[in-house]
């Protein structure tokens, strides 16, 4: 299959070939075709299949020649979205088309600057959109082409209502397309009530993992996490992806990488749009070895090469695993994926490989490397004061505590000068 035969212009061959691609994926062969002639279509591929092109070859094509904001793309990260409008921005010489992208994070002015000069092309995130819908800067009464790019994630990120907030603004008659690396219930619904006899294409079955990526889990304790990601980075040179499930659990990882001697960036919700971009730059361009983020960047890195992804939490949601992991053996790339299980995370494997139809390989836990051992012995090493203190705050916090008058919480443990002094006490009696 070639890109001449999926009916494209001639202007978009010669850009496809000015920045070298040869032959269409499985699910650009499909996609494109049904897209081209105006038809809805709800596509379902793997991460890293090339589901962008999929539909902005066929947004530049059909909207050559008109003005107005005609084509609205809603991603459900700025990560995702830069990316998104990166790719118009490489194909839409020739077809006369201008392209904005609206995410949260930067300044308001210059997007709402780009609805009224009506550029054609209009990538966002929800929550920044329904901001502009709010104050009247922007119009959607033209959009002849509607596109959802990982559908799933928005309506898990709890994006419906927004969704639907922005829906009724737009023309009822219009083209809808609905890519998603996961086709569960709820996307499936959301399809069946928004699009109008869509053309199915579905390259992988929901959820189907990259099949280039080699997958491991080691079972170990919370307390061994570090010292095993430290043991795996001294195994290979292979730029990392480090998954946590919380911000403050990415900044701690970070702050270990770093004491180790390792060129480390960090990406979640509290990093300014300037750090996150700075960050996935240094990724991308090798200054960074490893970059540590939460779920906000599952969606959305655009890294041609990334060598390992490690899951050092993992995920709630099993199909954000596969989107996790969907960030390495991207295209016809091979890659690795590491999830660390501890204990209490079992039930969410399990979860995780009734989903993907697939039992993870169980890898051996590394514990003979120098670096586990070295992490391992340096935490050992903590100053006592500060792990008693720990322990002491522990305490606390717990309902039954021992006897004693209760503790005001600002109360600092102190040897006393003296032994306390009695202020009374209560004995039974003894019967004569």
């Amino acid at each position: 299959m070639t890109f001449a035969a999926l009916g494209l212009s001639k202007k978009s061959l010669l850009a496809l070939e000015r920045e070298g691609f040869e032959a269409p994926t499985p699910i650009q062969a499909q996609a494109i075709p049904p897209a081209l002639q105006g038809k809805d279509v709800v596509g379902s591929a793997a991460t890293g299949t090339g589901k962008t092109l999929a539909f902005v070859l066929p947004i530049l094509e059909r909207l050559e020649g008109k003005h107005g904001t005609r084509a609205l793309v809603l991603a459900p990260t700025r990560e995702l979205a830069l990316q998104i409008h990166e790719q118009v921005e490489r194909f839409r010489h020739g077809h006369h088309l201008r392209s904005a992208v609206v995410i949260g994070g930067v300044g308001i002015a210059a997007q709402s600057h780009a609805f009224a000069k009506g550029v054609e092309i209009v990538v966002a995130t929800p929550g920044r959109l329904n901001d502009h819908l709010d104050s009247g800067s922007a119009r959607l009464d033209q959009i002849e082409i509607l596109v959802l790019d990982e559908a799933d994630r928005m309506l898990d990120m709890g994006f419906l209502p927004q969704l639907r907030r922005i829906l009724r603004h737009l023309p009822p008659r219009r083209q809808s397309l609905l890519f998603s690396a996961t086709m569960a219930g709820e996307v499936a619904d959301f399809a069946r009530e928004h699009l109008h006899q869509p053309v199915r294409v579905e390259v992988a079955r929901s959820g189907t993992t990259a099949e280039r990526a080699t997958q491991q889990v080691f079972l170990v304790g919370q307390e061994e996490k570090v010292a095993l990601l430290l043991a795996l980075l001294e195994q290979d040179q292979l730029s990392t992806l480090v998954f946590t499930r919380t911000k403050k659990r990415a900044d701690r990882v970070a702050r270990s990488l770093l004491r180790a001697g390792h060129k480390v960036a960090v990406i979640h919700a509290d990093r300014s749009q300037g750090q996150r971009r700075a960050a996935l730059e240094g990724f991308r361009s090798g200054e960074h070895r490893v970059l540590v983020a939460t779920d906000i960047a599952a969606r959305g890195i655009d890294v041609a090469e990334i060598g390992h992804v490690v899951n050092f939490d993992l995920p709630h949601v099993p199909e954000d695993y596969v989107h996790r992991i969907g960030r390495t053996a991207r295209m016809e790339a091979s890659g690795r994926a590491s999830s660390f299980a501890s204990p209490e995370e079992h039930d969410l494997l399990r979860g995780i490989e009734k989903f993907t139809r697939k039992t993870v390989e169980r890898a051996a836990v590394p514990r003979e490397h120098d670096a586990f051992r070295d992490e391992l012995k340096r935490r050992a090493e903590m100053p006592l004061p500060g792990r008693h203190a720990q322990r002491h705050h522990r305490r606390e916090g717990r309902p039954h505590q021992a006897s004693g008058p209760p503790r005001s919480p600002h109360h600092r443990e102190q040897s006393p000068a003296r032994p306390p002094q009695k202020v009374g006490s209560w004995k039974p009696r003894r019967r004569r």
